[in-house]
C-alpha cells in the first residue's frame, strides 16, 4: 500500500508554503509516543516489583513482632489474632533493648552533630577558597572513601586502646565521626560550590568575618544538602556493626546492633522469636522515622546540583 501525500489547503494572503500531511506509513510522531509509552509502563512494573520486594518483609517483621511463638510457626503470613504488646515490653526491658537504644541514640547524635559540623567546615573551605595542596586535600577525602574499613581494624584497635579510649562512647564517637568524613566532604564539596558566590561577597563588604559568613549566610543556605548527607550518615551509623563490635567490647555499653545479635543468640536458645522480631522492629522504626520526615529534603539535596 502506497502513502499518498495531500497538500493542506493554505489561507489566501497568509504567504506560508503549503503544508502536506503524511499517510499512514509515515506517522513518526505516534511510534516514538507508543514507544513511550511501552518504556513507562515497564519502568513503572520494575518500581512495584522493587516496592513489594522492599515493603513485604518490613510489613511482615511488623507483623510478627506482635504474634506469639505459636502463631509464627504455625501461620506466619496470617494477621496475629490479637495485639501481643508484651513482646515489645518483654524485648524492651528484659533483652536490655532499653539500654543498647540509649547507648546507640549518645553515639549516633554525638557523631552524627561532630561530622556535619567539621565535614562543613572543610568543604566549604574547599569548595570556596584557592590555596596550594587544595586539590591534594580534597583527593585524599576521596582516597579515604575507598579504603576498606576491614582493613584498618587492627591498627585501628591498637590507636584507640593506646589513647585509653577504648570501650568509651566518646571514643566510639571519635571513630565514627572519621568513618564518616570523607563521604561528607566529598558531597558537601560538590554542593557548597552551587551556591551563589555574590552573597557571601555582599557579606564580607558589610564587614562579616569568614566565621560569620559561613556559620550565619552559607550555612543556611546548604541546608538541604546537610539534611541529605545527614540522613546517610544517620543510616550508616545506626547500623554500624564492625566498629562497635571491634572497639566496645563492654557489656554495658553495647549499641542496637551489638543488642540485636546478642537477642538472636539469646532469644534463639530460649525460643523467644516474638520477642527477637519485637526488638528487630525497635531497632529499625527510627531509621524508617527519619526517612519519612526528610524524604522531600534528601531529593532536594540530591538534586540541587543538577538543577542550578
Amino acid at each position: 500500500m502506497k502513502t499518498t501525500e495531500t497538500t493542506a489547503p493554505v489561507p489566501a494572503g497568509s504567504g506560508a508554503p503549503p503544508t502536506r500531511s503524511r499517510g499512514p506509513a509515515g506517522e513518526p510522531a505516534r511510534g516514538k509516543k507508543k514507544e513511550g509509552t511501552t518504556l513507562n509502563v515497564f519502568s513503572h512494573g520494575v518500581l512495584v516489583i522493587w516496592a513489594i520486594m522492599v515493603v513485604l518483609p518490613l510489613l511482615w517483621a511488623v507483623m510478627t513482632s506482635f504474634k506469639d511463638d505459636a502463631s509464627i510457626f504455625g501461620s506466619p503470613w496470617s494477621l496475629p489474632d490479637t495485639l501481643r504488646f508484651s513482646n515489645w515490653s518483654r524485648a524492651w526491658t528484659q533483652a536490655n533493648m532499653s539500654d543498647y537504644f540509649l547507648n546507640t541514640v549518645l553515639v549516633v547524635g554525638g557523631s552524627l552533630i561532630g561530622t556535619l559540623v567539621l565535614g562543613s567546615m572543610a568543604a566549604y573551605v574547599l569548595a570556596r577558597f584557592d590555596f596550594p595542596g587544595n586539590r591534594f586535600i580534597y583527593f585524599l577525602f576521596i582516597g579515604g572513601m575507598s579504603f576498606p574499613i576491614m582493613l584498618a581494624l587492627v591498627p585501628l584497635f591498637y590507636v584507640v586502646n593506646n589513647m585509653g579510649l577504648l570501650n568509651t562512647v566518646h571514643g566510639l564517637i571519635l571513630v565514627y565521626i572519621a568513618y564518616s568524613l570523607p563521604f561528607t566532604v566529598f558531597f558537601l564539596t560538590a554542593f557548597f560550590r552551587t551556591l551563589p558566590s555574590s552573597v557571601a561577597e555582599a557579606a564580607f563588604v558589610d564587614g562579616a568575618s569568614h566565621a560569620r559568613t559561613f556559620f550565619q549566610i552559607m550555612l543556611p543556605m546548604a541546608k538541604p544538602g546537610l539534611i541529605s548527607v545527614g540522613i546517610f550518615n544517620f543510616l550508616g551509623q545506626w547500623n554500624q556493626y564492625m566498629l562497635p563490635t571491634v572497639l566496645n567490647t563492654d557489656p554495658d555499653k553495647r549499641v542496637l546492633t551489638q543488642g540485636l545479635v546478642q537477642l538472636a543468640v539469646s532469644q534463639g536458645y530460649k525460643g523467644d522469636w516474638s520477642g527477637l522480631f519485637a526488638g528487630l522492629v525497635m531497632a529499625m522504626l527510627p531509621v524508617l522515622a527519619a526517612y519519612i520526615v526528610f524524604q522531600r529534603q534528601v531529593v532536594q539535596g540530591l538534586t540541587a546540583g543538577a538543577l542550578k
